[in-house]
């Protein structure tokens, strides 16, 4: 299994001397030229701007004196150096966190959870489809629910550790992607946390579940209880597939608790995890099953209605130490469908939430970032929930995000199924051969089968058999064990 070692530290962002000030939808430059700054920049920049005017300024003074002949002064080495030094700081990603700023939104399309926004001006007036300029996406990135590591929460079981640092990224980016198809599903695409309080009753209920101790559905704790079965441990380094399946564990276990009067009331939809290899690592590309989903979805109402809302979470491993570029467009492409839910993946050790795309760039929110343990009544609509949101856009290299991924999908309805299933499918056909996952209607028997020991709804290419509808526990498994094409 690919593990994810994390680091305390963010992954490093790319070093270009451009930023962007996103607290405010501001946009700031580092060039230690200011004369040349758009007016559009200096438009948004507001106090953000004058930071960059003030870096610009102390670089301006380190730089060397130049002579008629195009020698350095005297002290042109010294000042030199110094000047080398401050450019690489302020380029590397460091200062701009300091300041509240993330790396540069160049003027190219931004794909961010099935939303595209223009950012060229010129493009955002003339195209109806899209949403426009830097700050309605920033408004969008900055509302999205944002986990990170936390300390001084109770112990974790018998482990004793009150905090996740440098081990818990991935159950966090996790949390994330889940909490985002719950904010989806109760609040709708276009919600936006507002600036004051009092808060949207659903929009706490949702933060309270993810809160740090065993009392709250889809805490740290919990998510390492379920997952035992997958390796999950406090602790310990957990890969993408496992931490999907941990995630089948807890929601099915919560449903089937006695005491829970609605068992759907903290997870409102059916759980398809479409993969079966052991550990993520085996066979060949996921399949979703449309007769498989649908059973979910009926377990799920219990016969109250044919379809209900339903959450796709496909674990992918798309190359062995790098990923494949040929699988890069693909994942880009993702991001534009309307039920997106970003990846759960990162560099090699540092998992991250991406959530977006910008040319050959992902935008991710990261856990990285120590804050401590609160914990929020459900019906405490004046809670402070600023621990909870990011302003902060980091980005990546796509080809240097680890093969080893989760990409998450939120269908509403049957038609919101239809729609996911229909983009799918020609994105497969676009692939050359190589696609991320296909769509079949049923399941098929298969040639060659080799026995898989945790079964799941319909996965790889194929199991031995068509699936009974009586087999299938309204979690995606059989409860019998499986076979797997390699």
């Amino acid at each position: 299994m690919t593990s994810l070692p994390e680091r305390g530290a963010a992954p490093p962002s790319n070093p270009t001397p451009s930023s962007s000030c996103v607290g405010d939808a501001a946009v700031a430059s580092s060039s230690s030229s200011t004369s040349s700054a758009p007016e559009e920049q200096r438009k948004d920049g507001g106090p953000k701007q004058c930071k960059a005017s003030i870096l610009s300024s102390v670089l301006t003074i380190f730089e060397p004196d130049q002579d008629q002949s195009g020698r350095s002064g005297g002290h042109a080495s010294g000042s030199y150096a110094w000047s080398r030094v401050l450019r690489r700081f302020v380029g590397g990603g460091s200062m701009w966190r300091f300041l509240g700023c993330g790396k540069a939104l160049t003027a190219a399309d931004v794909q961010f959870l099935g939303k595209c926004y223009k950012l060229s001006s010129e493009e955002s007036s003339s195209d109806s489809d899209s949403e426009g300029g830097h700050a309605a996406f920033l408004e969008d990135f900055s509302s999205r629910i944002w986990i990170t590591y936390r300390k001084g929460f109770d112990a974790i079981s018998d482990s004793k550790l009150t905090s996740d640092v440098n081990w818990g990224c991935m159950v966090r980016s996790s949390q994330m992607l889940v909490a985002q198809a719950l904010i989806f599903h109760h609040l709708g695409r276009s919600w936006r946390k507002p600036a004051q309080n009092p808060s949207n009753p659903e929009y706490i209920r949702i933060l309270h579940l993810f809160g740090d101790s065993e009392a709250c559905a889809f805490s740290i704790h919990n998510l390492l209880q379920a997952g035992k079965s997958y390796g999950l441990a406090a602790g310990s380094w957990v890969g993408p597939y496992a931490m999907c399946r941990a995630w089948q564990t807890l929601i099915r276990t919560n449903r089937e608790q006695p005491e829970v009067i609605n068992r759907n009331e903290s997870f409102p939809m059916a759980l398809y995890v479409v993969s079966g290899d052991e550990d993520g690592e085996r066979g060949g590309a996921p399949v979703v099953c449309i007769d498989v989903a649908a059973q979910l979805c009926y377990d799920f109402n219990k016969d109250q209605s044919a379809w209900s809302p339903i959450l796709l979470l496909v674990p992918l491993v798309l190359g062995l130490d790098k990923i494949n570029p040929r699988y890069i467009p693909l994942l880009k492409e993702t991001f534009t469908f309307p039920q997106s839910l970003g990846i759960l993946g990162g560099k090699p050790g540092a998992s991250t939430y991406i959530a977006g795309v910008q040319d050959d760039r992902a935008l991710y929110l990261d856990p990285h970032e120590v804050q401590l343990a609160v914990n929020i009544a459900s019906d405490n609509l004046e809670a402070d929930t600023s621990s909870y949101h990011c302003s902060t856009v980091r980005d990546m290299p796509l080809d240097l995000i680890d093969p080893s991924l989760a990409i998450g999908f939120y269908c509403r309805d049957k038609d919101d199924f239809d729609d996911f299933c229909s983009r799918a499918s020609e994105l497969a056909e676009q692939a050359n051969g190589a696609p991320l996952f296909t769509v079949v209607q049923s399941v098929q028997p298969s040639k060659q089968m080799y026995n898989q020991d945790d079964g799941s709804g319909c996965s790889g290419y194929g199991v031995s058999d068509n699936i009974d509808a009586e087999d299938l526990d309204g979690s995606g498994e059989t409860g019998e064990d499986e076979w797997q094409i390699l």
